[in-house]
């Protein structure tokens, strides 16, 4: 059950997350700081990328990278920030369902911990309630033994 809700999930934040890219994309050509901003972005993570990249295949790493050109920039960026949109969307997801979980096992706890004080409340009752009977059939022996001659 949970399976095709996760993807269900899933599916719709892609789906939502594509017109945000695509706005994105479009506020870059329109802002020129924001564009600047995003091809900053682009650039740094294609150089980040493809330093790690070298270091995995061992081939020396201290070259100079190459740059994006300025739409190819622009387009990574906007893929970038939409990938991190639905990351953060899934994160926030997952957070809240578990603290959601948690706020319900604190709540099964709590319930449990209050049956557990009550039965003992009643056990205590029980064992004086015993106590007070035990007591009186002791008496009441005691008066029978007291009255019966030998």
């Amino acid at each position: 059950m949970i399976l095709p809700v996760t993807k269900l999930g899933t599916l719709a934040v892609k789906t939502f997350c594509k017109p945000v890219a695509n706005r994105l994309k479009k506020e870059a050509g329109l802002h020129p700081k924001f564009r600047q901003l995003i091809i900053s972005i682009a650039q740094a993570n294609h150089r980040f990328a493809t330093q790690v990249q070298r270091r995995i295949y061992g081939r020396a790493t201290d070259v100079e990278i190459r740059p994006l050109n300025e739409e190819k920039a622009v387009q990574a960026a906007a893929d970038l920030i939409g990938e991190l949109f639905v990351f953060t969307v899934a994160g926030a997801a997952i957070i809240f369902e578990v603290q959601r979980s948690s706020r319900s096992e604190a709540r099964k706890e709590e319930m449990r911990r209050q049956e557990i004080e009550a039965m003992k409340q009643r056990d205590e009752e029980l064992s004086t309630e015993v106590f007070s009977t035990n007591q009186k059939n002791w008496r009441n022996s005691q008066k029978a033994l007291d009255s019966v001659e030998f």
